[in-house]
């Protein structure tokens, strides 16, 4: 199997401890949901993909059963390492947290009557809610210059947060129209 080098980089070929700690990173900062610290660290930090790179890969892991970010994990490491940085990347982003998931769960079931537990839960939610709607609008703005890629966000926000639709009704609208009209944009471009 040949490896796969970052261009970006130099070069330079990615190792697996490199992409292991950057998803351990993302794990540790990411509680609730790592797609923003994801975004930052592969997009901004480390240079591995470009805003639209990453935008096409959640793009295809929104497409894929599971969480996203287990998907965009698979894929960053899989294209920079093949198998083995696939491998890497998981084993960093779930050693952590299913460490303290574990920990969190069976304290949780102990005193979960409590007043304070409750309002820190509440408090952590709405925070992992924010950090995700910031996320859309990062990955919105790769594509300013796609009246379409606005025009298909809007009437998806529309319908899940304003008529209450099911996101797979949504998707299963908006992706075939979606895709019909990238190709029109494509063949004009």
């Amino acid at each position: 199997m040949s490896e796969t080098v970052n261009a970006r980089s130099g070069g330079e070929l990615v190792t697996l401890t490199a992409l292991f700690l950057s998803f351990l990173k993302v794990s540790l900062l990411g509680f609730g949901g790592g797609l923003v610290w994801t975004r930052r660290i592969v997009v901004e930090q480390r240079q591995w993909m470009d805003d639209h790179e990453f935008a096409e890969t959640l793009t295809l892991c929104q497409l894929m059963p599971g969480p996203n970010i287990v998907g965009i994990t698979v894929c960053v490491g899989s294209l920079l390492r093949g198998l083995a940085g696939a491998v890497a990347a998981v084993s960093g982003f779930i050693l952590i947290p299913l460490t303290i998931g574990l920990s969190l769960g069976g304290l949780y079931l102990r005193h979960a009557h409590l007043a304070v537990l409750q309002h820190i839960l509440s408090g952590l939610s709405a925070a992992a809610a924010g950090l995700l709607v910031a996320t859309g609008i990062r990955l919105l703005i790769a594509h300013r210059g796609r009246p379409g890629a606005w025009f298909f966000a809007a009437f998806a926000f529309a319908g899940i947060v304003v008529f209450k639709l099911p996101l797979m009704i949504v998707f299963l609208g908006l992706a075939p129209l979606s895709i019909a009209a990238a190709r029109v944009e494509g063949v004009r471009a």
